[in-house]
């Protein structure tokens, strides 16, 4: 009796849910907050270190000072490397979503599905064979990145694509590359000091020079994904339904992994393999703000922000003086939010 009478009040809960996720006045709300925790986690992120500066004397250093110990630890240390884990978890982020969407499952993600495997070996084969190219990485981490992904769909393709036989195709080609990515390591184990890092994903040492690197390519990535959000919300009706009102299919599809690649490559080549950021970020901010890729673009891009460069600054601080990278941190994070999506979490759908 005490079940048969609680199931109704749980069902109006869902749908009283439902209803304030659909009102663009509670999304707008979600977005202004998702910012102000933005900004707040960077300027957590620059006041906490070996040396602790408090929040006012972060923004005089950064807006007023020119010269002093505080300015020089902000301005060349702290604030670049926060800017660069700032938009790493944008553009990883949002490239989670857009694969989540496109493929309609919770479980898609740029480091499952072997995007940012064809981006790190890519990498790893500049930073091992060619180091004095290093300044190549970006563009042929999304070489790499767009041609796994490339040859993921074709291994997917049967008469149509199926979500799951994208990811299980995914799954094989990252394996594959992995494969690729030890063999230059064992190899080459004189060259590979510098490589461990990118394997682990972390943030030491990055300054202005990653971040005007990367800057572009990430910005330029996250605004086309938000220009055409509508047409993935499209998608999301099925194909069938998205053929019927206009859209070619293969053709925004194609598109938008594109994007996704982009993204990922740029993210891996700046940190390494980096891994269940783009897993964890868009399924929360679904579950937030509802799967209007409208606002779940920009939020998952905030939320990335918040994410990264809080979890950044615990790797920093932690166990001072020693480092952390950022990527082991993740995993902690990461792991347990798979196992969760995996006995339960997949209830949660994807299109919201």
């Amino acid at each position: 009796m005490k079940l048969a009478l609680d199931k109704p009040e749980e069902e109006r809960t869902s749908t009283s849910w439902e209803m304030l996720r659909k009102q663009r006045s509670y999304k707008l709300g979600v977005l202004i907050s998702l910012i102000i925790l933005s900004v707040f986690s960077i300027l957590l992120s620059v006041s906490l270190g070996a040396l602790k500066i408090p929040f006012g004397d972060v923004i005089h250093c950064i807006f007023k000072d020119t010269e002093g110990i505080n300015r020089q630890i902000i301005w060349n240390v702290r604030l670049p490397r926060t800017l660069v884990a700032a938009l790493v978890g944008m553009s990883l982020s949002v490239a989670g979503a857009i694969l989540q969407g496109v493929m309609r499952n919770p479980l898609a993600s740029p480091n499952i599905i072997g995007v940012s495997s064809g981006a790190g070996l890519a990498a790893v084969t500049i930073l091992i064979l060619f180091p004095s190219y290093y300044y190549l990485v970006p563009p042929v981490a999304f070489i790499g990145a767009l041609t796994s992904t490339l040859l993921i769909y074709i291994l997917a393709w049967k008469g149509g694509i199926k979500p799951l036989r994208m990811i299980l195709a995914g799954v094989a080609v990252s394996s594959f590359l992995s494969a690729g990515i030890n063999t230059l390591m064992i190899f080459f184990p004189d060259r590979v000091h510098g490589v461990i890092t990118f394997m682990v994903g972390g943030l030491a040492a990055k300054s202005w020079v990653h971040l005007r690197v990367m800057w572009p390519y990430a910005l330029f990535g996250i605004i086309v994904a938000c220009i055409f959000s509508n047409k993935l919300n499209i998608l999301m009706l099925g194909d069938e339904i998205a053929v019927s009102l206009g859209l070619k299919v293969e053709k925004i599809r194609l598109s938008f992994i594109a994007i996704a690649a982009l993204l990922a490559a740029n993210a891996v080549s700046m940190v390494g393999l980096l891994g269940f950021v783009g897993l964890i970020v868009p399924h929360i901010a679904r579950i937030i703000i509802g799967s209007d890729y409208r606002y779940l673009f920009p939020a998952s891009a905030l939320m990335g922000i918040s994410l990264l460069v809080l979890c950044d600054t615990l790797a920093r601080t932690i166990m001072d003086p020693i480092e952390i990278p950022v990527g082991i941190i993740m995993a902690l994070l990461g792991a347990p939010f798979f196992l969760y999506l995996l006995r339960g979490g997949l209830k949660t759908r994807v299109r919201g």
